[in-house]
């Protein structure tokens, strides 16, 4: 069996992560993990060690698969380490190698264990609310995750505080109707942050555990952005004191480096403190998962991993890391 199809036990996996979650999301991070290796597998050809036109070539590959320039050269020093350290090291280990370093990388960065949909029991109710630019998949992710919740036993309230889009309040109405939750929603143009309040009000007095709030994908400016969601946040505190809890970036991982740019911007505009990456079946591009991570050094919770209602996943590092490099 060649270097590249080898499984490593000494890779940790997670017993409860279950085997159809596993294979959705082998099956979802095919189209990368098949790019990533055939180029790495012309890169090692004819060399029997790392050298310097190995290193070489997969940074080139690295930074290809959309990892990023600043992660990629991370990787490759470690790599470059390694090399210094063993004198002599073999192209035959340089997948468990790349597989060690990337999972080191993913473990400064994320909580990345999980495998259920769980939300703290601290306070309640618990409020996410979520943002990204239009298009990237921000209200299906959230129709998802409310049915993911919802199948973890917890009450769910959405709000529709997306005024600026009727097609997103509408399709937000969609999912709500899909998965049976309730949904908050005004009239288009209304003020998010009354929606806001007003599901909040609602969800307090439903005594639901969890509440969704979607956000404007865009405004003319960073500072109207900034502007709104400050607003936003600022009148849900009347109603519960530290909302939201969680501020999910919802990025398209398709979209490679333009993901970058996305959380670059989010991130100057609010405080985000935790992400979802969509759309990694449709793309060979899923090296966006580990730069975006460790560039910004914000935990990715959830991954997008197919279009059906389940192929929302937990994002857990191991099993993430096994089935990119099995």
């Amino acid at each position: 069996m060649s270097f590249f199809k080898r499984i490593f036990s000494s890779e940790k996996k997670d017993p409860s992560f279950s085997e159809q979650a596993k294979q959705t999301l082998d099956k979802g991070l095919e189209k990368s993990k098949t790019s990533f290796f055939s180029k790495l597998t012309k890169a090692v050809a004819g060399k029997s060690k790392v050298d310097d036109e190995v290193l070489d070539n997969l940074e080139e590959i690295l930074v290809a698969s959309d990892v990023g320039v600043a992660t990629t050269l991370k990787i490759i020093k470690r790599i470059e380490q390694r090399v210094a350290d063993d004198k002599y090291l073999g192209t035959d280990e340089l997948n468990q190698i790349l597989r060690d370093e990337i999972s080191g990388l993913l473990s400064e960065t994320n909580l990345g264990e999980a495998t259920e949909f769980i939300i703290p029991n601290t306070t309640k109710p618990y409020v996410l609310m979520v943002v990204g630019v239009n298009g990237v998949g921000k209200t299906t992710t959230i129709g998802k995750l409310a049915n993911q919740l919802k199948k973890s036993g917890y009450s769910v309230v959405l709000g529709a505080a997306d005024t600026f889009r009727a097609a997103a309040i509408d399709q937000l109405q969609i999912w709500a109707d899909r998965v049976d939750v309730p949904l908050v929603k005004q009239q288009m143009g209304s003020d998010p942050a009354s929606v806001a309040f007003d599901t909040l009000q609602s969800a307090v007095a439903q005594n639901a555990d969890v509440v969704i709030i979607d956000t404007a994908g865009r405004l003319h400016n960073k500072v109207n952005l900034m502007n709104e969601l400050t607003k936003v946040k600022r009148v849900m505190q009347k109603v519960v004191a530290d909302a939201p809890h969680d501020v999910l970036l919802v990025l398209d991982g398709s979209t490679g480096q333009n993901a970058f740019e996305q959380a670059k911007q989010f991130t100057a505009a609010t405080e985000v403190t935790s992400l979802a990456v969509t759309k990694l079946d449709g793309t060979a591009k899923g090296g966006v998962v580990i730069g975006i991570s460790d560039q910004f050094q914000i935990p990715v919770k959830y991954i997008g991993v197919g279009e059906g209602i389940e192929d929302l996943q937990v994002f857990n590092k191991y099993e993430f890391v096994d089935s990119f490099f099995k």
